[in-house]
This record gives structure tokens, C-alpha cells and sequence, in this order.
């Protein structure tokens, strides 16, 4: 039961002394959607590059998740004390300073340092994410909440197409190069060509971090108003795990960011894979860009039609859930998504392609619908309960290593993982989410 003086039981101010501020924060998750979806070609990018291993570009995603495992808490707590608006500046600053090191880092062309430069960009985006998430669910009516928190993260869909073209038009090549082509030239042709690779992602994370710049004093200079208490500035851990819906919560939230950055972060893999055993010519043909378009470019914009669909399920999905209990029309979505691994696991050709690409409409309104479940009734402990989600974000660390080594035997298994996941997603929204009375 939630706190008299808790921020969902606060009399607002007004529906127009709100309009400025939810747009504000709206574009905060089209900031951090570009930034996920980007890892995706970062892992492709780096192969060549970087000279690297499937399993060793995938790291990428581990430093970036680990990033929001490991800001998550602190960031809660901070903002405890600070309050939202400060949360957020210091979320945007340490994007910036992320998406700067990316020069930097590609002129040394290290390794360590790209990892370096990811786990600041995420540490930033789990203060970003710890504030914007809570902040849409109490800026309005709360019986909209989960509606206008998913219309908030369309928005993040919206970025998350931009990834992909940003990776298929700025980053990757017209020619195709890869491990054995380049191993056959002579070193320095080969260096120099690695070489290049590796600075073609300065540019795009360069003008990232001047938007970035542009919108943290936007904020500095708008007023945005602080919904708190003051019981929830003094609210503490203690009794949060008795809340069953939170803890149930934080397990579908962590499987979910593992079921959607192992798809991301294999799309790619996966439609070069399924294309060059069936040669899609009317799928190729409908990507190319240029007739001098190599492979790569192509999938990853086919990767980017994936988020289009994304994009749709959430602004569809808002739209729903004023129809629809959110928890309904999550386990609704949850299943079929776990009928979809399956047809893509067991077909191949366009066939397959298809069905992983329709999960990307029906996972979109996964992460909103779970997190405003979970944060339900927590009174005072809102933004501490809201840290916890956000760090479940880890599992986009945990579960893409996993799904690396069972695609050694066969990419097509790397749907694997993800079905199980929407399994267990499907249960929080069929019975997991339910709101049980805590004792004093």
C-alpha cells in the first residue's frame, strides 16, 4: 500500500506544468536507445577492427551492462538526497564523457579503452534510467502510468532504429573484409585497413556527445519540478525484498535485458547466416542502399527494420494498455514471443528471419510494462525499488556470454536462451506481478 505522502498520492500541479518536463525526460530515452542498439554494430565493428573473436567482441555488451549493475544502487541513493533533475544532469555528463573517450580510444585502437568508454556511457545511462523511468510513472495521473511510461519509451525505440543506420550508412564498410581476407594481405595493408575501421566510430560518438552536451543544459536551464517526499529522502533497503512483486520483478526484468541484448547483439550474426544459406535476393535487393552495399550493410539494415517494428509495438502498445491490464497484455506478448524463438529456431531462410524480427515488435513493451509492475505500491521506497530494476539490467551481461557459446554449435541456437526468458516473463505477467500486503 503506498504512503500517504508517497510521490503517486501527491496532488499534481497541472497537466501544462508538466508538458515541458515529460518532454524532456521523453528525450532522454531516444538518447539512451541509440546507445543500445549501437553495441550491436560495435561488436560487428570490432572483429575487424580490433582483430578479434566473436566471443571476445561480445564483451561489449558485458562492460555495458555491467556499467548499470554497477551505478544502479549508487545512483538510487543519490537521488534519494539530490532529487531527479541532478540525478539526470549527472547521468548526461557521464554520457557525454563516455561517448568523448570514443576518440581517444579509437586513435590507440585498445581494447581496454573502448571497454572503458562503454562502462562510463552505461554508468551514466543507469543514472538516466534510474530517474527517467520513476519520474514518467508520477509525472500525471497514476491510472496512466503504464501507458505513458511505454509512450515514453517509444521514443527509445525510435533511437534504437537509428543504431543500425548509423552503423550501415557511418560506420560500416562498402567493401567487406574479414578475418581470413585480411590475413591474406600484406601486414601493413592490412593494418592500415584496421586501422580505418577502428576510427570510422569517432564521428558518429562525437556528435553523440555534443547532443548530449546541447540536451544536459537544456535541463541545467528548465525548471523541472522535484516530485518527492520526504519520507522517500529518508528511505532505506530495509523490508524491500519483502515485497514479492519487486523481487520477482528484478528476475523477469534481468532476464528480459538478456533476451533483448542477445537478439540485438546477434541479428546481425543471424540474418548472415539464415541470408547466405538461402540468398534472400528480394530481402537484399530491398536493403541495398548502394549497389556497392557489402553483406554486413545490408543485415544491419535489416536490423534496423527490426526496430521499426520495436518502435511500432510501443506506441501500439501505450495505445493497448489503455484497453488492456498491463500485466495481461504482457503475458499475451511474453508467449508469443516464445512461439516465435521457436519457429526461428526450427525454420530457416526468410522464414526464420521473420520471426525474430516480429519478436522486436512483441518485446517492446517487455521493459516499461515490467518496470512499472514492479514498482508499484512501494510508497517512500520508489526510487530505491526503482534502482534495484535498473541493475537487473545486468542481465544483458550475463545472458549474451551464454548464448555466445551455445551459437558455437549452431548460431541458430541462440535463441535458445531467449525463449526461455519470455517463459518466464510470461509467468510474472500471468502471476508473478501480484501486489501481496506487506507486514509493518
Amino acid at each position: 500500500m503506498a504512503l500517504p505522502n508517497s510521490p503517486h498520492n501527491l496532488k499534481p500541479h497541472s497537466s501544462q506544468s508538466y508538458l515541458l518536463p515529460f518532454i524532456l525526460v521523453t528525450s532522454l530515452f531516444f538518447l539512451w536507445g541509440i546507445a543500445n542498439s549501437l553495441n550491436g554494430t560495435l561488436i560487428k565493428q570490432f572483429q575487424i577492427a580490433l582483430n578479434l573473436n566473436r566471443a571476445q567482441a561480445g564483451i561489449v555488451d558485458s562492460a555495458f551492462y555491467i556499467g548499470y549493475f554497477v551505478m544502479a544502487l549508487p545512483a538510487a541513493f543519490l537521488m534519494n538526497r539530490v532529487g531527479y533533475k541532478k540525478g539526470i544532469l549527472i547521468g548526461l555528463a557521464l554520457f557525454a564523457l563516455g561517448a568523448l573517450l570514443f576518440f581517444p580510444a579509437a586513435q590507440v585502437r585498445v581494447y581496454s579503452f573502448f571497454l572503458f568508454a562503454l562502462f562510463i556511457i552505461a554508468c551514466g545511462l543507469a543514472f538516466l534510467e534510474t530517474a527517467a523511468n520513476p519520474y514518467v510513472t508520477v509525472l500525471g495521473n497514476p491510472q496512466s502510468a503504464d501507458s505513458r511510461i511505454n509512450f515514453s519509451q517509444s521514443f527509445n525505440g525510435l533511437g534504437a532504429i537509428m543504431g543500425p543506420v548509423v552503423g550501415g550508412l557511418f560506420i560500416f564498410s562498402d567493401t567487406e573484409h574479414s578475418t581470413e581476407s585480411l590475413a591474406a594481405l600484406p601486414a601493413a595493408e592490412a593494418d592500415a585497413i584496421r586501422i580505418a575501421e577502428a576510427q570510422a566510430v569517432q564521428t558518429p560518438y562525437l556528435v553523440i556527445a555534443v547532443v548530449v552536451v546541447v540536451v544536459a543544459i537544456l535541463f541545467a536551464f528548465i525548471r523541472m519540478p522535484e516530485i518527492s517526499s520526504h519520507a522517500e529522502k529518508n528511505a532505506s533497503f530495509k523490508g524491500i525484498t519483502r515485497h514479492r512483486h519487486l523481487m520477482f520483478g528484478v528476475i523477469a526484468q534481468f532476464l528480459y535485458v538478456g533476451a533483448q541484448a542477445s537478439l540485438w547483439g546477434y541479428f546481425v550474426d543471424l540474418k548472415l547466416h539464415y541470408a547466405k544459406e538461402n540468398h534472400f535476393e528480394i530481402v537484399q535487393w530491398l536493403y541495398r542502399i548502394t549497389e556497392s552495399a557489402s553483406p554486413t550493410q545490408i543485415a544491419s539494415f535489416h536490423a534496423s527494420f527490426g526496430f521499426v517494428l520495436f518502435m511500432v509495438g510501443r506506441f501500439a502498445g501505450s495505445w493497448l494498455l489503455t484497453k488492456i491490464a498491463s500485466n495481461r497484455l504482457l503475458t499475451i506478448y511474453a508467449c508469443i514471443s516464445a512461439v516465435l524463438m521457436v519457429t526461428g529456431w526450427i525454420t530457416t531462410g526468410l522464414t526464420a528471419v521473420a520471426a525474430i524480427s516480429a519478436t522486436y515488435f512483441f518485446m517492446s513493451i517487455m521493459f516499461p510494462t515490467i518496470f512499472a509492475l514492479s514498482i508499484k505500491e512501494l510508497g517512500a521506497q520508489v526510487k530505491l525499488g526503482s534502482g534495484l530494476v535498473i541493475m537487473a539490467i545486468a542481465g544483458g551481461a550475463v545472458l549474451p556470454p551464454l548464448t555466445g557459446l551455445i551459437s558455437l554449435y549452431g548460431i541458430e541456437n541462440a535463441l535458445i536462451i531467449p525463449f526461455a526468458a519470455f517463459v518466464v516473463i510470461a509467468w510474472y505477467g500471468w502471476r508473478g506481478y501480484q501486489v501481496k500486503p506487506v507486514a509493518a
